[in-house]
């Protein structure tokens, strides 16, 4: 019995030790070299080029249509994620199944259908045209959503859309209602439950979807692709370096690389931001039990 036992803890340990290398090896065959070519490619030129690349007037306007793309969107679905959550798992109602669901929409609907269908909103064509135009000509306005600006918020909005109410609704239907209840019955008012009892619980969790939903909205192509159109004016990070590396030319493919490396390293300070707090809200947990 002892001898099989010997064999069965080996032959488990070198199951263990085979996964975990198949692990490793994927990991570095899909993701870690793939990224590292990234940045070796972005200094194929030198620093002085990586650096010039970076500080071009695409380059410049890129950077900031995707800051203030990935500020709103965070913005908008920060307080529908906290909306959405709490009508989720507080109350109950018909079309609660229906309503869950439709927040998962841009899970399954590919991007660039989603910048398709507000074409057909928004567009010269879309059922909504009329009324811009409409108030265009009343207050004398130039309000453009395709192919401008407010076309690519709504796009990285659609894509991000479920990432924060994803995060907290099961928090909040494990911690359940009744401190909630309890609080009410002494005479606390709805802003100060959700301030003193409810937030706490889901800090952690709200911190974490915006984390996603940030990381989300930086790397989005194929909606904002179909509602973008001017290079310099509404093309995001990841339209620009697909503009240069179409481009052809050994240079421009090199600053293609190096606007890359530069999302590539916003991805791992981010990824490095929700490791902190997944281990901060693990630690808390531990502490709580």
């Amino acid at each position: 019995m002892e001898i099989f036992d010997q064999k069965e803890a080996r032959s488990r340990k070198i199951t263990k030790y085979i996964l975990i290398g198949l692990s490793v090896l994927f990991i570095a065959v899909m993701l870690i070299l793939p990224l590292a070519s990234v940045i070796v490619n972005s200094l194929r030129e030198g620093v002085d080029y990586y650096f010039k690349a970076l500080s071009t007037d695409y380059v410049t306007s890129a950077l900031v249509v995707t800051f203030i793309a990935t500020v709103i969107a965070v913005a908008v679905n920060t307080v529908f994620g906290l909306v959405a959550s709490w009508v989720i798992t507080k109350f109950d109602f018909k079309g609660k199944n229906v309503l869950s669901t439709l927040i998962d929409i841009p899970f399954s609907i590919s991007p660039v259908i989603a910048g398709l269908a507000f074409i057909m909103t928004f567009g010269r064509l879309g059922w909504a045209s009329e009324i811009i135009d409409s108030i265009n000509s009343a207050l004398g306005t130039d309000i453009q959503i395709v192919f401008a600006i407010p076309g690519v918020v709504l796009a990285t909005i659609f894509v991000t859309f479920p990432f924060v109410s994803r995060e907290i609704v099961p928090v909040l239907n494990t911690v359940g209602k009744d401190e909630e209840e309890a609080a009410s019955i002494l005479g606390a008012g709805g802003f100060k439950i959700f301030r003193k009892i409810t937030f706490p619980h889901i800090k952690w969790a709200l911190v974490y979807g915006i984390i996603l939903c940030t990381a989300r909205a930086l790397g989005e192509f194929g909606a904002v692709h179909a509602l973008s159109k001017t290079r310099g004016g509404t093309f995001t990070l990841p339209l620009e370096i697909d503009a240069l590396y179409m481009s052809g030319s050994a240079d421009s493919i090199t600053a293609a690389f190096a606007v890359s490396s530069l999302l590539v390293l916003i991805a791992v300070a981010v990824l490095i931001v929700r490791n902190v707090f997944e281990f901060r809200t693990k630690s808390k947990n531990r502490k709580g039990k």
